[in-house]
């Protein structure tokens, strides 16, 4: 038998700041992530693997343009480039629509 418990998280106000900021960050790296794939497909290129793009974004991370990233754990936007890289193998596999 297999058991449910709801847990009804409370967070204070610091806290709903950084899930919000988390939240931010990994939608930035999809999309960004996502704009990196189609951009290179549309110039013929290959498809780029999420080590890859992860190793771009840590640059872009270190710019100054982007140094509010460095708040973010590298772990929300790893998992965040991986989710992209696997939604744009599925595409193409047929497997989902734009």
């Amino acid at each position: 038998m297999v058991k449910a418990i709801k847990v009804m998280l409370i967070p204070n106000n610091v806290q709903k700041t950084k899930m919000f900021q988390y939240a931010g960050a990994s939608r930035f790296a999809y999309n960004w992530a996502l704009a990196r794939e189609i951009e290179n497909y549309e110039k013929g290129g290959k498809f780029l693997s999420d080590a890859e793009l992860r190793k771009e974004f840590t640059k872009l991370r270190h710019s100054d343009e982007y140094a509010w990233l460095l708040n973010i754990s590298n772990n929300v936007t790893k998992q965040a480039i991986k989710d992209a890289c696997t939604a744009y193998k599925n595409f193409f596999k047929g497997l989902q629509k734009f």
